[in-house]
């Protein structure tokens, strides 16, 4: 069975700093480009991050650049976001996800969230002022 497990998710003050975890099946986390995505209430799921499967490699949008870090233990099955200086508007479902075509770290990028076959089921950061 395939599954993508998040943790890590909690109420914070803005300012600090939180580390998400998504533990995954060894079936699709061998090989894989695995990705961090998020969902505020009301908007569209936004990608956010991306790394290869040797962690050499890897892509942020624009609006976590600087303050997110993506990184991987594939001894562990896991992928982490380190979120640093976090703010309001950084309140959010967050997910994890994989596909098994996923060509490069660019490659969620303009992928709608149905093309994306695997998901997790999320964990909700909350940023208070």
């Amino acid at each position: 069975q395939v599954q993508l497990v998040e943790s890590g998710g909690r109420l914070v003050q803005a300012g600090e700093s939180l580390r998400l975890s998504c533990s995954v099946s060894k079936r699709i986390f061998s090989n894989s480009i695995m990705g961090w995505f998020r969902q505020a209430p009301g908007k569209q799921r936004e990608f956010l991050a991306s790394i290869n499967w040797r962690g050499t490699s890897t892509y942020y949008t624009d609006s976590v650049k600087g303050r997110f870090t993506i990184s991987r233990d594939n001894a562990k099955n896991t992928v982490y976001l380190q979120m640093n200086s976090l703010k309001p508007e950084d309140t959010a479902v967050y997910y994890c996800a994989t596909d098994n075509n996923l060509l490069s770290t660019t490659s969620f990028v303009g992928r709608h969230m149905n093309e994306i076959r695997y998901w997790g089921q999320g964990t909700q950061v909350t940023v208070s002022s």
